[in-house]
């Protein structure tokens, strides 16, 4: 019941506030993506409730009412170009495409994911809209790896990990739960309150969790890599050193003997591999000739599953990669701006957000940016989840920084214009809490 009026009242009332404020729409939007309430409570809320599609009109009003935003992205335009330009290039391909009602669908679904991104990119620009965003989207995850623990606990492993939550396969919601982690870790370093920082590594541990009991090797893997990136980017003093050996000793502890062994088989030779990581490697070997019969718009949106029975598979079967799956349905191109706009965001976040001479919550946006996109890429390479909606606002976090930063870069460039941007520089508070300056 609680989360029935949960959803009710985030749809109606979160559409009225985005008449007046389309930022909030934003995050009733993200919050519905992520959460999927109409899985997660699909037994107590109507069929055709469409919770996304009245939050999703009502943003773009608000966004319409309010002039469209800010459309000034200065040094993330490099993002915002790329992310338009996947667009295009899944439209160019549907255009192209042999089935056209599966090509359109697909469109229209990532229509869902990439408008509202975009729409997000041109409203989020200041330090307070990022840490809502942040924590909109850690919440979440952190919720819904609460919820997971919850089948764990209650012994129901064997289900969770043959069928995941909210109609994501184990693989799938695993990698979501090792993105939400970076988040979540260098959230708990911007935080200035101590039972936030608290609450977020508490949240950042769920998250890490449940790979380990989904047994998802490719979760793991996001979620070592999310590991390793962090250990680069924060600084090598004694007490963060302290506090990551601590980390890494919890996430030994969680870990046992079993998911160890279980990661492990990742790393044996080929001729050892299992059934499921050796039909994978053929399965990209497949999708590469695909790619090279079909180099500049590929075989059409979501044409893989369509075409896999060509190749002696069962139709249907997914291509268990995000990018040689982009690639055969897509083309060079598609796959290229797709993986370009994931590069680009970590190289500017890192260039002018980590690097730089930035306020440390500044630099702890771009660390959180840079980790999660990392764990995400690299557990993604196992299963085919390009309709995630968490990497493109991961992305979109970077884009608000970027903007966020423009006074910095400003009073940098010209000492004149500091009048203009006294009061907002002077509300947003410089925090050295051993996090001040990058690697």
């Amino acid at each position: 019941m609680k989360g029935v009026l949960f959803v009710y009242l985030l749809a109606y009332g979160g559409s009225a506030l985005a008449l007046w404020r389309p930022f909030y729409g934003l995050l009733v939007y993200m919050c519905f993506a992520v959460l999927r309430p109409d899985h997660l409570w699909g037994w107590a809320l109507p069929k055709d409730g469409s919770f996304s599609k009245i939050i999703g009109v009502a943003l773009l009003v608000g966004w319409a009412l309010h002039g469209f935003g800010n459309r000034d992205f200065g040094r993330s335009k490099p993002i915002v170009m790329l992310l338009a330009g996947y667009w295009l290039a899944i439209v160019a391909s549907a255009v192209l495409a042999d089935n056209q009602p599966v090509a359109w669908q697909y469109v229209v679904l990532h229509s869902k994911i990439l408008l509202p991104v975009l729409v997000g990119m041109t409203l989020v620009e200041t330090p307070a809209e990022l840490r809502m965003l942040a924590w909109t989207l850690v919440g979440c995850l952190g919720f819904l790896a609460w919820e997971a623990h919850g089948m764990y606990f209650a012994g129901m492993q064997t289900e969770f990990r043959e069928s995941g939550m909210l109609e994501m396969d184990n693989n799938s919601f695993c990698i979501a739960m090792a993105t939400g982690a970076g988040l979540a870790i260098f959230l708990a370093f911007y935080e200035l309150s101590v039972w936030m920082k608290c609450l977020a590594f508490a949240l950042a541990t769920l998250m890490i969790h449940v790979p380990m009991f989904g047994e998802s090797r490719g979760g793991m893997l996001g979620v070592l890599t999310v590991g390793a990136v962090t250990f680069y980017l924060l600084p090598k003093r004694f007490g963060m050193m302290v506090v990551y050996a601590a980390g890494a000793v919890v996430v030994i502890r969680l870990a046992g003997p079993t998911v160890i062994d279980r990661f492990s088989t990742i790393f044996v030779a080929s001729e050892n591999l299992d059934a499921s990581a050796a039909s994978r490697l053929a399965l990209w070997k497949d999708c590469w000739d695909v790619m090279l019969k079909n180099p500049l718009l590929g075989i059409g949106p979501d044409h893989w599953p369509l075409t896999a029975a060509s190749y002696g598979w069962p139709v249907g079967k997914e291509a268990h990669s995000v990018w040689f799956n982009a690639g055969a349905e897509l083309g060079f191109v598609g796959v290229g701006l797709l993986l370009s706009f994931y590069l680009v965001t970590i190289t500017l976040a890192w260039k002018h957000l980590v690097r730089a001479n930035a306020n440390s919550q500044f630099q702890n946006l771009g660390r959180m940016v840079i980790a999660a996109i990392c764990g995400f890429m690299v557990s993604a390479s196992f299963v085919s989840l390009d309709a995630l909606e968490l990497p493109f606002y991961v992305a979109l976090i970077a884009v608000g920084a970027l903007k966020a930063r423009a006074p910095d870069w400003a009073l940098e460039q010209d000492s004149s214009v500091a009048p203009k941007y006294q009061f907002r520089l002077r509300t947003m508070p410089v925090v050295e809490h051993g996090m001040a300056h990058g690697k």
